[in-house]
């Protein structure tokens, strides 16, 4: 097989929330109460191995979440899993509504398949959302809205069981305003990005050697994509983006993992605010806000212990820090930012490693946030 397919069913559940990655970069969640109810139906899914569109199954589930970007809210998500081949992990055709308790509402539908045995991975979407989330400029903190339509495609090809190539093809028509009136108009250089659309496409990598893609306990993860953003109307000028991150995950012993992540960012001059680098838009970065600190470069760290204490419970300390800047001499110009926090976690599933998230952190700034999710950060 070219794509390891450990819990791989669980994966497709989580993909409907992805949908929103216009909305925010966080990751989205689930209660145990609604959530461990329709893993137990992936875990029939995968028990009758049925192959062929017409064997599929259907899925159903509401979706709790929390972060400091949107707040918190509800995901309603339904999708149809089935099985191309016998040796690909499950496809899946669905869709998903959102709404948080800030305003952010957002629907989209997605469609992934895999097939010559993970040879050939496709996954495509398309969304419409109203965002609600605090923009920190250079006057300060700034309520804002951003409108949007969203659509998104991608080809990977994997040459070994190891290693794939990939392109991706992305549609954004956003528009952006102060969300509450009365408020200063969003200043320079950010105001030149308050209407854009923008057509964008990259080239990724991945080298991928876990033992587990949902629950990793040994081995590496490499993912390296560089794209272009071709201005349709809005902006002047293109702009080029790439980024780097690097995961390693060692077991201590039978009940405790350490993993450690790091990552790098570079966006040129011309790159709209929403699409640059910034701690927590592409490494889950927990501590802030995904658009509290951004700009043309960013490099960050981050170690987790996680610790089973039995099939169903377990609880992660971690830790991490971060800086960025316009250029990588500039790094350190405006300071590290660092967090730290503990968390908590509830195997979902009785087949697959999925957990339910909540985490608690403070930053150096001593600000406290919350966080409500599937899976791990990383």
């Amino acid at each position: 097989m070219f794509s390891k397919s450990l819990a791989k069913p669980a994966v497709h559940l989580a993909s409907l929330t992805g949908l929103f990655a216009l909305m925010s970069a966080e990751p989205a969640a689930a209660g145990p109460t609604v959530t461990e109810n329709h893993m137990d139906q992936i875990d029939t899914i995968q028990n009758e191995e049925a192959v062929g569109f017409r064997n599929g199954s259907v899925v159903v589930a509401p979706i709790p979440f929390s972060n400091p970007t949107i707040g918190a809210g509800l995901v309603l998500g339904a999708g149809y899993l089935f099985n191309l081949d016998e040796t690909s992990k499950p496809s899946m055709i669905g869709l998903a509504g959102l709404r948080s308790d800030n305003g952010s509402t957002g629907y989209g539908l997605a469609a992934n398949f895999a097939f010559d045995n993970n040879r050939w991975l496709i996954e495509s979407m398309f969304a419409k959302a109203d965002a609600r989330y605090d923009l920190y400029t250079s006057v300060g903190k700034l309520p804002i809205g951003q409108k949007g339509t969203l659509a998104r495609l991608s080809f990977a090809y994997g040459i070994s069981r190891e290693m794939s190539f990939g392109a991706s093809l992305r549609y954004l028509d956003t528009v952006i305003t102060p969300s509450i009136n009365g408020l200063p108009p969003i200043p320079p250089p950010l105001d030149q990005f308050l209407n854009t659309e923008i057509a964008t496409l990259g080239l990724f990598m991945d080298l991928d050697k876990r033992d587990d893609t949902l629950y990793p306990t040994k081995g590496s993860s490499l993912h390296i994509e560089v794209a272009n953003g071709y201005s349709l109307s809005g902006i002047a000028s293109d702009y080029t983006t790439g980024y780097m991150t690097y995961a390693h995950f060692h077991s201590i012993s039978k009940k405790g993992v350490i993993a450690a992540i790091v990552s790098a960012c570079g966006a040129s001059s011309s790159t709209p605010f929403f699409d640059q680098c910034g701690l927590g838009t592409i490494d889950g970065f927990r501590g802030f806000s995904a658009m509290q600190f951004f700009d043309a470069r960013s490099a960050a760290a981050q170690i987790e212990y996680r610790h089973r204490f039995t099939d169903r419970f377990g609880a992660v300390a971690f830790a991490g820090a971060g800086q960025v800047g316009p250029t990588l001499s500039q790094l350190s110009a405006n300071g590290t930012h660092s967090a730290a926090g503990l968390g908590i976690r509830y195997r979902v599933s009785k087949k697959f490693p999925v957990d339910f998230s909540v985490d608690y952190s403070r930053n150096n700034l001593k600000e406290e946030q919350l966080y409500v999710y599937v899976g791990q950060r990383f």
